[in-house]
C-alpha cells in the first residue's frame, strides 16, 4: 500500500493525521463519552492492572480512559493534540487530576518516561508506515521495566474528511518484537457503537523487568509507585 507523505505530517491526499476532529469535536465527545472504560478495555483489564502507575494515554481524547484510570489510582499524562478535545476533557473531568498535554506521535516531544502504563486507543491508524515505525520507537522508550504497552486498532471504512489506514495487527507485533516488547494479549472485537464493518483489535505488550536474584522480591514496574489499586 502507497502510504505517500508530503514531509509534513500529512497523508498523500493533503489530509494531516488530526484531520476533522476539531471541527466535530463536540459529537465526538458525545459518542466517546457514550461507552466506559471498561467497556472498550474489557478483554485487556486483566493486563492493564499493574498499578500503582505512572500512566500515559496518548491521543486521550475527551479523557474518558485518563479519568478512568485515575480513579483507579494511577497518575496519568493525557496526550492530546486536538485543543478542542483538551477543553471538552478538562471540562467533563476538572476533578480527575489529569496532567493534559498538547503532543502527539510519532515524535511526542513534550513527554518523558518512563511510564508504566501506555495507552494507545484509535491513535494508530491515522498514522503512515513511516510514522508509525518512528512511533512505534518511540513509545517502546517511554516504557519502563516491566511496563505495559495497551493499543487498539481500528478496522473499516474511513469517514469522510479523515485520514485512516488500514494496519495490520501482524505489523505492530513484528515491531514490537524488534523492540524487545513481550506480546501478552491479542483480541479481535466488534465495534461498540455498532457501525457497519468497523472492527477493532486489541494488543497488549510488555517490556521486560530486569533480571533480578532468586531472593528479591518481585519489583513493580519502573514508573510506578506509591498507593495505587486495591491498596489501603
Amino acid at each position: 500500500m502507497d502510504e505517500g507523505r508530503d514531509g509534513s505530517g500529512r497523508g498523500r491526499a493533503g489530509l494531516a493525521s488530526t484531520a476533522g476532529y476539531a471541527s466535530d469535536a463536540e459529537r465526538l465527545a458525545r459518542q466517546y463519552e457514550s461507552v466506559t472504560f471498561d467497556q472498550v478495555h474489557r478483554d485487556v483489564l486483566p493486563y492493564l492492572d499493574v498499578a500503582p502507575c505512572l500512566a500515559c494515554d496518548i491521543g486521550a481524547g475527551t479523557g474518558r480512559d485518563a479519568a478512568a484510570l485515575s480513579a483507579r489510582g494511577y497518575r496519568v499524562t493525557a496526550v492530546e493534540p486536538v485543543k478542542e478535545l483538551r477543553a471538552i476533557g478538562r471540562r467533563l473531568h476538572p476533578d480527575a487530576g489529569i496532567s493534559w498535554v498538547d503532543d502527539a506521535l510519532p515524535v511526542l516531544r513534550e513527554i518523558n518516561g518512563p511510564f508504566g502504563l501506555v495507552l494507545i486507543t484509535a491513535v494508530w491508524m491515522h498514522l503512515d508506515a513511516e510514522e508509525r515505525a518512528r512511533g512505534l520507537r518511540r513509545v517502546a522508550g517511554l516504557l519502563g521495566h516491566g511496563g505495559r504497552l495497551a493499543l487498539k486498532l481500528r478496522h473499516g471504512p474511513v469517514p469522510p474528511g479523515r485520514r485512516m489506514f488500514d494496519v495490520p495487527p501482524a505489523e505492530v507485533i513484528d515491531g514490537a518484537a524488534g523492540l524487545g516488547l513481550e506480546l501478552l494479549h491479542r483480541e479481535h472485537r466488534t465495534d461498540l457503537h455498532g457501525r457497519d464493518g468497523v472492527t477493532w483489535s486489541g494488543l497488549v505488550f510488555s517490556r521486560p523487568a530486569r533480571p533480578r536474584p532468586a531472593s528479591d522480591a518481585p519489583p513493580p514496574p519502573h514508573g510506578c509507585g506509591g498507593r495505587g489499586p486495591g491498596s489501603g
